[in-house]
């Protein structure tokens, strides 16, 4: 390759860079051309008069053209030295969009465990470090909640502390089983009113915790069969 193919390869890959016309200097400095300035610009007025580049407007850069484009296509883009960027990137791309499809379909299942329960349901998102949850308002409308604001608070309080309830999650030791934790054989005091139903989750990979939370006299073995077909639905 010679240097008058060397700058219009430098010119194209820094217009596709930054979309901005590209001067002389902008070549020098940042290709490291060890020639002068007046040769970069009567290269650049070479291939300006071969019609590679043009000069858009009154900017005294220039651009490329169909033309420099197909040439670099052709003869001087450089596959190989892109080819392992571009697979880092896929398989970033592959992993985000892997997260994003696993945390869609743990919203379905705790929306169908809140809806069929009548109960708070939660799951822990696929980064384990926070938790989804529906239903507040199911527990919040049982008796035992609209006589006690008290007790009320306090459950709005664990689950609004993400970290807290995750943590109090890795401490039970949950399997795979649904394990039931009833009022007090639960470690906070502040749901120590409640039953918590809770068990591990696999999904595509991801492992979390997903339950439910409520009253003490919710229907555990109908709540059982419902979480049993959830985790179904994620396994698959």
């Amino acid at each position: 390759m010679d240097r008058k193919q060397e700058v219009l390869k430098a010119i194209i890959q820094h217009f596709i860079h930054t979309g901005e016309p590209v001067g002389s200097n902008t070549i020098i400095v940042s290709y490291k051309f060890n020639v002068s300035p007046a040769t970069i610009r009567n290269d650049m007025a070479s291939l300006e008069h071969e019609q590679f580049i043009f000069q858009p407007h009154t900017s005294a850069g220039r651009v490329p053209t169909d033309k420099g484009y197909r040439t670099y296509v052709n003869e001087l883009a450089d596959v190989n030295a892109e080819r392992a960027g571009a697979i880092q990137m896929l398989r970033q791309l592959q992993k985000e969009f892997s997260v994003e499809q696993a945390k869609e379909k743990i919203y379905e299942g705790v929306s169908l465990l809140s809806r069929a329960t009548q109960n708070v349901s939660f799951a822990t998102l696929p980064d384990n470090t926070r938790t989804f949850y529906l239903g507040l308002s199911n527990v919040l409308r049982q008796p035992e909640f609209l006589n006690d604001t008290v007790r009320a608070s306090q459950v709005i309080e664990v689950l609004e502390k993400h970290d807290n309830f995750v943590t109090l999650l890795q401490k039970l030791k949950i399997d795979d089983t649904i394990q039931s934790f009833i009022g007090k054989e639960n470690i906070l005091p502040q749901i120590q009113s409640c039953s918590l139903m809770v068990t591990k989750y696999e999904l595509k990979g991801f492992h979390g915790y997903i339950g439910l939370l409520g009253p003490t006299r919710m229907n555990y073995p109908f709540n059982q069969v419902i979480m049993e077909e959830v985790k179904k639905i994620l396994a698959h």
